[in-house]
């Protein structure tokens, strides 16, 4: 869905995914839920839309809806910084999570779609 600002309209969402400290497959159980609601909170507070998301045992999967102003990498910072804090500050049990990430963009159309249609825009205007 088309969303937008003051000044521009978009429809942004990033893949993301990030795997904690030594790939331990402990995020399981109470811990995985206990993520699952701080990752909601994150994105409620941050103004950004939670549109899925999937606590492996071993990595996260969280697919994020923001405005243009957040880049991508302040996004996983928010995400990775705030769930670790928030989780470590309720919990007696440690979440950390590697520095390393992957993000990936997706919208309503295909990067094959938006190449035709700036193609096609050549000598539109004669």
């Amino acid at each position: 869905m088309v969303k937008s600002t003051r000044h521009a309209k978009y429809e942004l969402y990033y893949h993301i995914v990030f795997v904690p400290k030594y790939r331990r497959s402990h995020l399981t159980g109470k811990t995985k839920e206990r993520l699952e609601t701080i990752f909601a909170e994150i994105c409620e507070d941050k103004d950004l839309e939670l549109a899925e998301s999937e606590v492996m045992p071993d990595h996260v999967h969280l697919f994020i809806g923001s405005p243009p102003k957040n880049a991508p990498s302040l996004i996983v910072n928010w995400v990775k910084g705030i769930s670790a804090r928030k989780y470590n500050q309720r919990y007696d049990d440690r979440v950390k999570w590697t520095r390393s990430y992957y993000v990936g963009t997706a919208g309503s159309t295909s990067k094959d779609a938006v190449e035709r249609y700036i193609a096609e825009q050549e000598g539109g205007d004669e």
